[in-house]
């Protein structure tokens, strides 16, 4: 198979070619070396992941202490989940010994993902008594999360045989290295990935069950099922879609329900904190507050943050159905799934992180990906300093007004790179094989 080189075929990459030796060359070896691109890109990716560990390590040492947790920029979830949550005192999440405080507001593969590293954690610190259990917990964790991104990356590159190269995008995203451990969002993302790499082979019942899986470890994925009948307007086929959503709905239910059932007030506490909570971190909602604009109560919010994500999703059936050529699925998806982040009534630093594989797929280009990797980076640091100082007297932070801005400078930047998909989608030239070679997984009767 022959590759497609980045010093070849992307513009950034090739104007800078020196830095990394130059352009490739006719008698480069791809096939014959055992530095094929899969082992190349594990190398890059177990070394962004232990950077991005590295700068945790004040953190780590300290406890994650505040406000040095803000100022370092190295906040977590886990930690503080394995006593919050009841997993120090051994108790299975979402039943019922579980306090009130103690029930985990994470969708059930989630739950069971921490049960089992808090199960690794016993064994380990009944090895290693003087350790931390809570830092042990964490350590845990983070290296099996770890095999959820490279189960991403692999994924990916086997998706886009013939541009192997698109995956280090991944391993080396700025967004990738500081929030992949904030919290568990790598195990969905993983699976969206594995789904991707079952849709582009045509094998529907396997994106079913990954996409399924996905759903039972996040809520973004919902808005892959609207992308799902989106392409499916556009091609006139309804068929691989219904066996993908019916699959993955299956899945869904195979897994939530005993929980619901056993437990119910356990099981739906995730879904009632979507439901009642109010504006939060990171949207644009928050960020009107924060400049002295109105608050909104959660009822009309949640009913503003619907009618904009329908908007959305109207919008980009009318772009995908007047596409000259029918686009990626990728594309679609990219939108949908920003549109869904965009518009929710709180955005945390991760969740950008389930954009990064699906603009890989969607525009592997990596002046326009760190344009927008640069503004969440913005966000990233502005959050974390803008809590540094909240409701603390006299404590140094970022201001709410510019913590404002720094929200309207990501959501601007997801913009630029949805604005520079859909230039793709009306793009002529877009099924050309440089183009459009990332994601061939349409249908084959998709032209209409």
């Amino acid at each position: 198979m022959t590759h497609i080189f980045p010093t070849q075929d992307d513009p950034l990459i090739a104007q800078n070619a020196e830095l990394i030796g130059g352009p490739s060359g006719k008698y480069q070896r791809v096939s014959r070396s055992w530095w094929s691109p899969l082992r190349v890109i594990i190398v890059l990716t177990s070394m962004s992941y232990a950077f991005g560990i590295w700068l945790d390590s004040s953190c780590r040492n300290s406890n994650w202490i505040s406000p040095q947790r803000y100022e370092h920029l190295c906040y977590t979830d886990i930690h503080p989940f394995y006593t919050l949550k009841g997993f120090a005192e051994g108790i299975f999440p979402y039943l019922g010994s579980a306090t009130p405080d103690q029930m985990v507001d994470a969708p059930v593969l989630v739950g069971l993902f921490m049960h089992v590293a808090a199960t690794i954690t016993k064994v380990l610190n009944g090895i290693w008594p003087q350790a931390d259990a809570g830092v042990l917990y964490y350590d845990v964790t983070v290296m099996l999360l770890f095999i959820a991104l490279l189960i991403t990356v692999i994924a990916t590159l086997t998706t886009v045989k013939k541009r192997p190269w698109d995956a280090a995008m991944i391993a080396l995203a700025p967004m990738m290295i500081l929030a992949a451990t904030i919290s568990w969002d790598l195990l969905a993302i993983a699976c969206v990935s594995l789904a991707f790499l079952n849709y582009r082979k045509d094998k529907f019942l396997a994106a079913g069950i990954f996409l399924g899986l996905a759903l039972a470890s996040a809520n973004y994925p919902i808005a892959i099922f609207i992308a799902l009948i989106i392409l499916a307007i556009r091609s006139h086929d309804w068929d691989d879609t219904i066996k993908i959503s019916a699959t993955a709905a299956a899945i869904w239910l195979v897994i939530n329900l005993p929980f619901a059932v056993m437990h119910f007030d356990g099981w739906i506490v995730i879904y009632k904190k979507i439901l009642t909570s109010g504006a939060e971190l990171g949207s644009i909602w928050y960020a009107v507050s924060q400049i002295g604009g109105p608050s909104v109560n959660t009822t009309v919010l949640n009913v503003a943050s619907l009618l904009l994500f329908t908007a959305a999703v109207i919008g980009v059936i009318a772009i995908t159905l007047q596409s000259p050529v029918p686009p990626r699925a990728a594309s679609v998806v990219f939108l949908v799934v920003a549109a869904f982040a965009l518009v929710a009534k709180g955005y945390s630093p991760q969740f950008g992180l389930w954009l990064i594989p699906l603009a890989v797929l969607a525009r592997p280009r990596w002046r326009d990906f760190l344009i927008w990797q640069a503004c969440q980076v913005v966000y990233f640091v502005a959050v974390w300093w803008f809590l540094a100082g909240y409701n603390v007297e006299g404590a140094k932070g970022l201001t709410p007004q510019w913590y404002a801005i720094a929200t309207v400078v990501h959501i601007a930047g997801t913009l630029y790179f949805a604005y520079r998909v859909i230039q793709d989608m009306y793009s002529r030239t877009h099924d050309d094989e440089v183009v459009a070679s990332p994601d061939q997984e349409l249908h084959q009767n998709a032209m209409s």
